[in-house]
């Protein structure tokens, strides 16, 4: 008959090779999510770019906009200064 010391020991080497088999397999997941996690992120990079281009043509046009509307201004205020 098996004695206590045994099923002990055989109980340890069962319990040994499981956390081996999980450990391989998180392993496994550790790098499927990294995976997943750079796509991710590509994914996203390329999202910002294609909001982030026309807001920032958007930003230019105002600036030109700006820039048209300070020189009109300009031009008036000094052709009413002569006038006076």
């Amino acid at each position: 008959m098996l004695e206590a010391a045994d099923l002990l020991l055989g109980l340890q080497i069962a319990i040994a090779v499981i956390v081996i088999i999980v450990l391989y397999h998180v392993l496994f997941i550790v790098v499927d999510v990294r995976k997943i996690v750079r796509r991710a992120q590509d994914i996203t990079m390329q999202v910002e770019d294609v909001i982030m281009k026309p807001l920032s043509m958007t930003d230019q046009a105002i600036d030109m906009v700006m820039q048209f509307i300070e020189a009109k201004y300009k031009e008036t205020n000094k052709k009413s200064k002569k006038k006076k």
